[in-house]
């Protein structure tokens, strides 16, 4: 029995070391996979399961840039940008959360606060009511808006209270603290972000930045982790835009055309004050300027600058550039002498004076001093078709000013070979040709600066956020007439004043040239014909040496024609133009040049 008995202790001995080999030998197997697969996933991270982890972590948040302002010359702002935020929330986190962690700073403690808590808390904040503020947060949405416009001291102390699923999202609001003054110059935002007009909108990419970013952790609870990722990507804040715009005598202007508007129950009317020396611009005045504020107040067609967008017949204005040409081209001079009929017959075309009168002897002064038709066609028709033709191109007609705002007119000047009988003569007197008011003041600017036509300038420079700042460049000066027909032509606008019949643009104290316009205005329907008339008055002062242009235009005002004058209202721009400017009164003999040839 002993014998049987060791023989089978040696046989069960192998069995159970051959079972235990075989059980480590399991075990080593699965801690190879389990650990390889380990190393596979946390170290190598073939499948990116750690980087799509910690992407579901990072929460993106953008930092607006602050826009730029806009500012007149005197550095008054016309347009501003504040930091608002609006308050928003992750809908399914936050009625996901029945209470949350916060860390008190006064009792050094990590606080739990119920969901409850958390929106009685935020209501309060806000001003709102608990139950109001519970449906905005409660729900399946991921982002829905809970409150919008809140100044950034209240939206720290809202960030403070950490509820899950809250956030703040920073945004820019635009703000116009002059309103309507120069409200259709300066423009407005479309959203509260891109510009939609004026300057607003020519200038967007000076003026709006670039948008910097946050990136963050957040835990499972929606709260920030503070020991995480943070990358932060700065915003560039906007430059701001200077203009040459004087808003004192911007907002008088404004309340000048519009007073004259409403007298007259015209459709609209502008003025445009511009530095003769320089081409700025000190005011372009609108009637119904709207504001910025709120746009849609005022009608879309009064939205924008008229003295730019609007083109029409000049009128008698233009007699200005026939009178430069034919003295220029050696064709007639001031004194130069006209027999004039009370009707002139050219070409089988009859022209007639808006005034009754007999054969007269007249000098070229004396034609635009009283704005005769029939002696400006006379005088004219001593250049060819081509060089009337040449010389409205030279002073800028039919082309843009390109002076930084949206929807130019370029106005209708046609082809000389294009022009039919009786338009080769009208085109001496303003009509038959079109342009904007800003076209007209930039051939009367080069009148004043002696023969230096410049470009006119709205826009003077650009500031950085560091405060440097860049002169925006006009174009080249050119010379559209010599110095001494410059002079010529400005003593037969001063004569005009002294001696013609534009006495009421004058102004006690200061020697002024003038020229008067009336044109046929086109029927709005687009049918042909005409239902109104076109006024305008365009002068400079002080003739001693000329400083500034002032031109002023109503648009189809009521009553006879021939009772509408602008002069007061010129002179009143005029006047307190020179007395901002501190503008020394005239000390030379003002032009009388004789209107009749004894």
């Amino acid at each position: 029995m002993a014998h049987n008995s060791g023989k089978t202790k040696k046989t069960k001995v192998p069995v159970a070391r051959k079972r235990l080999r075989v059980g480590l030998g399991i075990m080593l197997t699965l801690l190879l996979v389990v650990g390889g697969k380990l190393f596979m996933v946390q170290g190598l991270d073939m499948g990116g399961m750690a980087e799509a982890a910690l992407a579901s972590r990072l929460t993106p948040q953008v930092l607006p840039a602050e826009r730029g302002k806009i500012v007149d010359a005197n550095g008054t702002v016309l347009a501003s940008s504040v930091i608002r935020y609006n308050i928003v929330v992750d809908q399914v986190l936050n009625t996901a959360t029945s209470d949350f962690k916060r860390y008190n700073q006064d009792t050094e403690t990590v606080e739990t606060i119920t969901r409850d808590q958390g929106i009685s808390e935020l209501a309060t904040l806000l001003g709102s009511d608990v139950a109001k503020v519970r449906d905005s947060l409660t729900g399946d949405k991921k982002y829905a808006v809970v409150a919008k416009d809140i100044k950034p001291e209240l939206e720290d102390r809202i960030t403070k209270l950490r509820i899950p699923g809250v956030s703040a999202e920073g945004v820019s609001k635009r703000v116009y603290p002059n309103g309507s003054v120069a409200g259709g110059v300066v423009g407005f935002l479309q959203d509260g972000t891109t510009g939609q007009a004026g300057i607003e909108q020519t200038q967007d990419e000076i003026l709006r930045g670039t948008e910097g970013k946050r990136v963050f952790e957040i835990g499972a609870d929606g709260l920030r982790i503070p020991v995480a990722t943070d990358e932060l990507t700065p915003a560039v804040d906007g430059s701001d835009v200077k203009l040459t715009l004087n808003t004192d005598i911007q907002y008088f202007a404004q309340q000048a055309i519009q007073s004259q508007v409403n007298k007259l129950n015209a459709e609209w009317g502008v003025i445009v004050v511009m530095d003769a020396k320089t081409g700025n611009l000190i005011a372009l005045a609108d009637t119904n300027a709207p504001d910025p504020n709120d746009p849609g107040k005022v009608d879309a067609k009064d939205r924008g600058v008229r003295a730019v967008t609007a083109a029409y017949e000049p009128g008698s204005v233009e007699k200005m550039i026939t009178a430069a040409a034919v003295i220029e081209e050696g064709k007639s001079s001031p004194l130069d002498h006209f027999t004039i009929p009370s009707s002139y017959t050219i070409d089988g075309q009859t022209f007639t004076d808006a005034f009754e009168h007999g054969t007269e002897e007249r000098t070229l002064a004396g034609i635009l001093g009283w704005s005769m038709n029939t002696g400006t066609v006379m005088a004219g028709s001593r250049l060819s078709k081509e060089q009337r033709y040449d010389w409205l191109r030279k002073f800028g007609i039919g082309e843009k000013t390109e002076v930084g705002l949206p929807a130019e007119a370029t106005g209708i000047l046609a082809k000389p070979e294009q022009w039919d009988d009786r338009q080769q003569y009208t085109v001496l007197f303003g009509q038959g040709v079109s342009q904007s008011t800003l076209q007209t003041v930039r051939a009367y600017q080069s009148i004043a600066n002696d023969g230096v036509m410049l470009q006119p300038r709205l826009i003077d420079s650009y500031i950085d956020p560091d405060g440097v700042e860049q002169k925006v460049p006009a174009k080249d000066p050119r010379q559209v007439v010599s110095k001494e027909t410059s002079q010529q032509v400005r003593d037969i606008l001063e004569s005009a004043v002294t001696e013609g019949q534009i006495k009421d643009a004058a102004i006690d104290g200061y020697r002024v040239g003038a020229k008067t316009g009336t044109s046929q205005a086109p029927r709005e329907d687009g049918l042909p014909g005409f239902d109104g008339y076109t006024a305008s008055m365009v002068g400079m002062a002080p003739m001693d040496d000329p400083r500034f242009i002032v031109e002023v235009v109503l648009q189809r005002p009521k009553g006879s024609i021939y009772g509408i004058t602008n002069g007061p209202v010129f002179r009143s721009v005029m006047s307190q133009v020179l007395r901002t400017y501190n503008v020394p009164p005239s000390t030379g003999t003002p032009a009388r040049l004789p209107q009749f040839v004894k």
